[in-house]
């Protein structure tokens, strides 16, 4: 009788190959759950963005006709001022919008709202509470238990990325600002502006303060609304049973 033939020193080739690839599925599975909010928003921005270019493109194409001059194709109104300036008078919004919210929520505070901290909690607390130094956990990381400078700039590391990209938004948003406005100023013939001009100019005030006001409504009704409105599940929400006045307490 012939022995049977012993499997290769790797292992069987087929069945190697279908543990591997359930490896990886059980490991992109595992990333999509953990980076679920991330991913989510993130595609749909993509897909609002692709959105807003199309007809942005439309609609810079009709105003093109309409003075009389020749239309663009859609790959070359994604490099124009139009689009940029559009886009980066929303991002500096979103991002002053948070960078307000952390900083503020520091000092202010909202009874029943789980948005606040609780009543007792208001400023930077205790070293103990934040879990610095020598407060701080094994798996604390390591900017935490430093001391100095290092510490210092972790503790405030959210809020102040979140200003940096307010800033660099709305700087993106002036120059590519000032370029449509001087694009719309030589169509009717008229003298372009500097950029000091411009961000001293109601076209740029208009396009900021228009987004801004928009911004610190939602805040501001997401505070007081989240003290008497519930949704089942969410962390942005009380328990649908907690009562009105319990604050900064989550579902």
């Amino acid at each position: 009788m012939t022995p049977a033939t012993p499997p290769p020193p790797g292992g069987i080739p087929g069945r190697d190959n279908e543990k591997d690839d359930a490896v990886k599925g059980r490991r992109v599975r595992r990333f999509v759950r953990d980076n679920g909010i991330t991913l989510g928003f993130g595609f749909a921005f993509l897909l609002a963005l692709a959105g807003q270019a199309i007809a942005g493109s439309a609609e810079f194409n009709n105003q093109l006709a309409t003075d009389g001059l020749a239309q663009i194709g859609f790959l070359d109104y994604l490099t124009t001022s139009d689009f940029a300036v559009d886009v980066a008078e929303n991002w500096q919004s979103e991002y002053l919008q948070f960078f307000l919210y952390i900083f503020a929520t520091v000092w202010l505070l909202q009874r029943g709202s789980p948005e606040s901290k609780e009543m007792h909690k208001a400023g930077p607390e205790s070293d103990e509470d934040q879990r610095l130094g020598e407060h701080a956990g094994p798996d604390s990381p390591r900017w935490a238990r430093a001391g100095g400078v290092r510490q210092a700039v972790f503790s405030r590391s959210l809020g102040l990325v979140m200003a940096a990209l307010f800033l660099l938004s709305w700087l993106a948003q002036s120059i590519a600002g000032v370029a449509a406005y001087n694009e719309q100023q030589l169509r009717q013939l008229q003298a372009p502006i500097g950029w000091t001009q411009y961000i001293a100019s109601a076209d740029f005030w208009s396009r900021s303060l228009q987004n801004w006001q928009s911004e610190l409504l939602a805040v501001a009704s997401m505070a007081i609304l989240s003290v008497y409105l519930r949704q089942r599940g969410s962390p942005e929400s009380k328990p649908v049973g907690a009562s009105h006045t319990s604050t900064g307490v989550e579902g």
